[in-house]
């Protein structure tokens, strides 16, 4: 299952290690202690002397403690770089790990509580993959030295993954199949869209300054829809830097390749029309649907690759209402950071 392994690795990314019921704190002069204190100069929250909870659920707790080991653990002395960011940019890193750590958590206590196993050679044969994937074991570890991660914590993120995946593909295994039926449908369906777009950007941003920002998208959004010049207002206002000097023009993507939310405003709204206000992780769009566009290749010539596709959207979307299921059972909840 490709798309579940590169699920995984993006969890990964995150990956940290369990706790007990008791808070995990930073020692008070150690390199994470210090990062943390920098870093909550831009952003409060992140102060270690305080160790704010970041998010809750019914088995876990997630302090600035765990997600600063996690993202120490996974980008080792990468993270010392954090401070020269910007403060939305630390704030937007920060409520990102923290999510995807919940997930992994999440994903890690089901599969646990499912009694899947992990064996010590099923580790070490992803291992040599990774010797091999680098030039060998001593580079491996040379890398490993010059960014501070030990291979123990390796060996535990590889353990946990292949649990987590072994879970996921006992769970999702019925996204696997696609029928004659789903692959004829998906030939019918629009192949391409062209749009312009505004993004106003919410990353890093409180939920205060959203609420003025959606404000802002609605004034924006009534203007374009009584007749101002779309690309105008995109090259004014957009804060999306892959097309804001093109008048927000993205033209000919195909089905899939956008984020979820986007992706629907461009495959339904009319032809013609301006969407509603789209929320997504990058902050709030409005779409002009400029066109869209039907396979033009035999069926025949694109079966294999329409099944793979269909595959793909069945799976991501299995997984994603899983992981909804499991946020409501846990009760899970995120502090404002």
């Amino acid at each position: 299952m490709k798309l579940f392994s590169v699920l995984l690795l993006a969890l990964a990314v995150l990956a940290g290690c369990s706790k007990s019921s008791e808070l995990n704190k930073l020692e008070k002069g150690t390199p994470l202690y210090t990062l943390a204190k920098d870093l909550s100069k831009k952003v409060p929250a992140l102060d270690p002397d305080k160790n704010a909870v970041l998010a809750r659920s019914k088995y876990f707790t997630l302090t600035v403690a765990d997600v600063m080991e996690a993202l120490k653990e996974n980008y080792g002395n990468r993270v010392n770089s954090l401070p020269n960011l910007q403060t939305e940019q630390v704030r937007s890193i920060i409520e990102a790990g923290v999510k995807e750590l919940a997930d992994r958590r999440l994903l890690l206590h089901a599969a646990q509580q499912a009694g899947v196993t992990v064996t010590d050679a099923e580790v070490d044969s992803l291992l040599q993959a990774q010797y091999a994937r680098v030039g060998g074991k001593e580079r491996f570890a040379t890398l490993l030295e010059q960014n501070g991660i030990t291979e123990d914590v390796i060996r535990k993120q590889l353990y946990e993954m292949l649990q987590i995946q072994k879970y996921l593909e006992k769970e999702l295994k019925d996204a696997e199949a696609v029928s004659e039926e789903e692959i004829q449908q998906a030939y019918q369906e629009d192949k391409t869209a062209t749009v312009r777009h505004i993004l106003l950007s919410t990353q890093g941003k409180s939920k205060e300054e959203k609420a003025k920002i959606h404000q802002k998208m609605e004034k924006l959004l009534e203007r374009a829809r009584s007749g101002e010049d779309f690309a105008e207002l995109a090259k004014q206002y957009s804060e999306d830097p892959g097309s804001k000097e093109n008048g927000g023009l993205y033209a000919d993507f195909p089905r899939g390749k956008m984020v979820p939310p986007f992706d629907s405003a461009a495959f339904n709204t009319p032809v013609g029309q301006i969407s509603g206000i789209v929320e997504t992780q990058f902050g709030y769009h409005i779409l002009q649907i400029l066109d869209r566009k039907k396979e033009t290749r035999p069926l025949s010539e694109v079966h294999d690759e329409l099944a793979e596709q269909v595959r793909r959207q069945k799976q991501t979307k299995a997984y994603n209402q899983l992981l909804a299921k499991l946020r409501k059972e846990a009760e899970l909840t995120f502090e404002t950071i």
